[in-house]
């Protein structure tokens, strides 16, 4: 149960608060951008309006599978719902590799031919962007640090603040010096910032959802640990994955002596709790074997298929 206490942090409803609240300026924000784009034929604007756009949309993602993610488990989802909170995070930043992708094609278009720009309305609706921007960012910030999929959400955001920056910079350029190129040119440098960050963020991700082992933590130190415990002759059939981003899962093989047999509950339990005080692993299923009765040809990691 301690490895949970700091999931209660903010208030659950005081968070999705704050989330939905994010989400509305998002969309007030894309409205105008869209419009200061097409008006001042920026598409470095356009850009950033579309980027905030898939913000509000990734914001609202996050806000609905945080309430899923709280749901009980049931006959259905006998695990519980937390896993929602990683998809959310999977197409957050599918998402982002898409819109990134996209920019690219655009700026280098623009680059060929590099249309006129009215550099003052640029500069006014970025400057608004990036108040917006920041206030999102303060918002979902503490919710961060605590949940994958609102810190995908927020990796949006902060990618934006650094666009609104570079749209400012560019209409700025275009106003003192008429250098058009330099919108093609940020767009390209948010696009290349975009497609770094969310491909960085998406390993882990995936890696979870594939119920890989907790990158912290390595299988062979597991069994050690767990043969160290006096009673234990061997372990096998390894099985360590994270139920989410912080609830890690073991599940194993346990060989315990003949003359041991009598006290296996007790070095079960001893096991448990070296696995938990070692490594943080609190979900741990083992079934108990002598070395008479066990598997004929274990594995030590894994089922061997």
């Amino acid at each position: 149960m301690g490895g949970h206490h700091h999931h209660h942090h903010v208030d659950p409803d005081a968070g999705d608060a704050r989330v939905a609240l994010a989400v509305g300026v998002n969309l007030f924000l894309t409205v105008a951008q869209i419009a200061g784009g097409l008006v001042s034929g920026s598409v470095a604007l356009i850009a950033d309006a579309v980027h905030n756009l898939s913000d509000a949309i990734s914001l609202g993602i996050a806000f609905f599978a945080r309430r899923i993610a709280r749901r009980p488990s049931d006959a259905a989802m006998t695990f519980g719902y937390g896993r929602a909170e990683l998809v959310a995070a999977l197409i957050n930043y599918t998402t982002l590799v898409v819109i990134g992708l996209y920019l690219v094609y655009e700026a280098v278009l623009r680059l060929i031919d590099p249309p006129g720009v009215e550099g003052w309305i640029v500069v006014a609706v970025a400057g608004v962007a990036l108040v917006v921007d920041l206030v999102t960012a303060l918002l979902t910030y503490r919710l961060s640090q605590e949940s994958v999929n609102i810190r995908a959400a927020f990796l949006h955001n902060l990618a934006d603040a650094l666009g609104s920056v570079a749209v400012i910079v560019a209409g700025t350029l275009i106003l003192l010096y008429d250098w058009r190129l330099v919108d093609p040119l940020v767009t390209l440098g948010i696009a290349g910032y975009i497609l770094w960050m969310a491909i960085a963020e998406i390993g882990p991700v995936i890696r979870i959802l594939m119920l890989g082992s907790p990158p912290g933590i390595a299988a062979g130190e597991v069994i050690a640990t767990m043969e160290a415990v006096p009673g234990v002759e061997g372990v096998h059939h390894l099985h360590l994955w994270q139920m989410s981003e912080r609830r890690v899962s073991l599940e194993a093989h346990m060989v315990v002596s003949e003359s041991d047999w009598p006290a296996a509950a007790e070095i079960k339990n001893r096991v448990k709790a070296r696995l938990a005080e070692a490594h943080g692993i609190g979900h741990v299923t083992l079934d108990i074997e002598t070395a008479g009765n066990g598997c004929p040809h274990p594995s030590r990691i894994g089922d061997g298929s």
